[in-house]
């Protein structure tokens, strides 16, 4: 494999870097009380990549065993003892674990321990995830959609449950 193709052409560089402060607060708050933070977002970085950090409450359930056809996902616990499936069976990490989950991978995660759980999650490309997270933090807080609005709500986001 060799390098991609340059997309900067400039001689000299540019001040161009993102810094997300370590204190910056969540972007949802779920029922459960789990949280998400919104790391870099695909659209702030120009679609290459999404990167959202998860804090799990203790005993938190997450997403049925499911598939994406055009993303790839990455897991990397950093706390606590997160319970990922990949595709043939769960597994309790800790941190410093990784998961990476290719395109057509079967994955899942939850967090079945009695403490608190924390870790990243990095989708390339950068596909827009933040309606997603944010619509399932609203069914969560009673928003109701009919069989025929979730269907293509999962399939706008590319979601393909197993």
């Amino acid at each position: 494999m060799s390098y991609p193709d340059p997309v900067y052409l400039g001689d000299r560089g540019e001040p161009s870097a993102m810094l997300r402060p370590a204190g910056h607060e969540p972007e949802i708050e779920y029922p459960s009380g789990g949280r998400c933070h919104y790391v870099a977002t695909g659209a702030g970085t120009n679609e290459q990549f999404g990167l959202y950090r998860w804090a799990m409450v203790p005993n938190q359930g997450g997403p049925d065993a499911h598939f994406h056809r055009s993303i790839s996902e990455s897991f990397y616990v950093l706390a606590g003892s997160v319970n990922l499936y990949d595709g043939t069976k769960w597994i309790d990490t800790e941190p410093g674990d990784f998961l990476f989950v290719p395109e057509g991978g079967v994955h899942a995660f939850r967090n079945v321990s009695s403490e608190p759980a924390s870790m990243l999650i990095l989708f390339a490309p950068g596909a827009p995830r933040e309606d997603y997270f944010e619509t399932l933090a609203a069914v969560g807080n009673g928003l109701t959609m009919t069989d025929e609005e979730r269907a293509a709500f999962m399939l706008r986001h590319d979601t393909f449950w197993i």
